[in-house]
């Protein structure tokens, strides 16, 4: 088929390059110079697993290719995808302008009969405004072809998109009309071969079901994240626990890991999006306001548990932070709760070896100050960050951190001290190696505490 993709950022370019892999021609339209340029020359934006290998594939075989202008993606296409960003607004509702600024356009510019399709995460109503508005623009130029809109939510994880889009646990298709539905199911068909993974509903169930599956993954991390506090104060494992609730069938073993709070472009935009949604229909959504509640509360606890055990004496500390993405497989810092342990660690006055093996950059840009000062030094390596510490704080759980040689980070750090906010080691394990070992809702495991500087 004939594809459009407008936008060129995360969910765009995984949408358009995957589609293209299955031997459709895709057209991808980017607004950003610098971002159009990088991609005409098949580099990717973004770091995610596969995505550069891919693009440049397709880029060479004229499966995919680039534009700034809407109309050179929009002729001829069978269907238009809109994947534009929708970031958190007024009083955390959606900013949906960026889709209604395309919609707008499509009705200027469409020439052809072709199914719109919003992929962007959206409120309940928004396809059929994108409708209303396209049809505004073709009446004022007196086009009579039909325009159909569906949603399309996606449902991709950083880190393993390509995988996710490929391989689909569901498609989920919200269509007004039958054909569109068919259209759909036709372009989709070689991505759920095996199973039959396509779920057809109306369109505004379609929209909301993205938000209902976020909202309710991000409740479940919470969740356990209450759990784990007080699990601290009863002498409990929150991972004894973990298991003991994942083996039940009806619970399952999915997001159910206590640690430092989630971050990332989807669960805390699409929680505030939900809140204010209900806001405006008068309903109160007692339980997303807790979820976004703890989850802010959650992403302070690292800071609470160093100060704590160093006597609230952190003034020239040294602590190496490893992991600075909001989760493995990504460089995506937005809302990662590495940020907020930075912040409250360089108010307090303390020296950060921060590590990660791709978002360095973009902490670099953020952060020039404290990196100018010397407060702040950044690497790939968690050997060079742990050298000379006074503790190790794990926030995210990259896989080059799972199991190193904890014998020699011993023996390069001032103090032997590991917060874990993942909870990814055995602390009996580093306690029998010499180590004080601080989880998220475990015991503390080893030696007393060290004294205040």
């Amino acid at each position: 088929m004939r594809l459009c993709v407008i936008g060129g950022g995360y969910v765009g370019l995984v949408t358009a390059s995957c589609f293209a892999e299955m031997g459709n021609h895709v057209v991808c339209v980017e607004r950003n110079p610098h971002r159009l340029d990088q991609l005409s020359k098949g580099v990717s934006p973004i770091y995610e697993p596969g995505l550069a290998s891919m693009l440049q594939t397709h880029l060479a075989s004229g499966q995919l290719r680039f534009t700034s202008q809407l109309s050179n993606g929009t002729h001829q296409a069978q269907v238009i995808f809109i994947a534009v960003g929708t970031p958190t607004g007024e009083e955390g509702a959606a900013d949906i302008s960026h889709v209604l600024s395309v919609a707008d356009e499509l009705g200027r510019t469409l020439h052809q009969t072709c199914l719109v399709v919003n992929k962007s995460t959206v409120p309940v109503g928004t396809a059929a405004r994108v409708k209303q508005r396209i049809q505004k623009g073709l009446a004022l130029r007196n086009a009579t072809f039909p325009v159909h809109v569906a949603s399309n939510p996606e449902f991709l994880k950083e880190g393993a998109a390509i995988d996710d889009f490929m391989r689909p646990d569901r498609v989920i298709l919200g269509c007004d009309d039958a054909d569109a539905d068919v259209l759909l199911r036709r372009l989709y068909a070689p991505f759920v071969r095996n199973h039959e993974r396509i779920l057809s509903m109306d369109v505004c169930s379609a929209e909301f079901s993205k938000y209902a599956a976020n909202a309710f993954l991000a409740t479940k991390i919470s969740f356990m994240n209450e759990m784990a506090g007080l699990c601290s104060r009863l002498g409990v494992d929150i991972e004894h626990v973990r298991r003991g609730i994942g083996s039940d069938r009806r619970i399952g073993t999915h997001f159910i890991y206590a640690g430092c709070g989630y971050g990332g472009s989807c669960f805390p935009k699409d929680v505030r999006a939900l809140i204010r949604t209900a806001e405006l229909e008068g309903f109160e959504p007692g339980i997303l306001r807790a979820v976004e509640a703890r989850n802010a509360l959650q992403k302070t606890l690292l800071f609470q548990a160093v100060r704590d055990h160093f006597g609230g004496q952190l003034q020239g500390r040294v602590i190496a932070l490893w992991g600075l993405a909001f989760k493995p497989g990504t460089d995506d810092l937005r809302e990662a709760p590495s940020l907020v342990l930075l912040e409250a660690l360089l108010n307090a006055g303390v020296k950060v070896h921060a590590c990660d093996p791709v978002a360095c950059t973009d902490v670099a840009s953020r952060y020039t100050e404290a990196l100018e000062s010397g407060q702040l030094q950044l690497t790939e390596s968690p050997y060079i960050a742990a050298k000379g510490a006074d503790a190790v704080m794990l926030v995210t759980e990259w896989k080059q951190f799972r199991q190193p040689d904890f014998l020699r980070i011993r023996s390069s750090m001032r103090m032997p001290v590991i917060f874990d906010g993942r909870n990814i080691y055995e602390p009996s394990e580093l306690a029998a190696l010499g180590f004080i070992y601080h989880g998220v809702g475990r015991p503390v495991t080893g030696h007393c505490k060290a004294s205040a500087a």
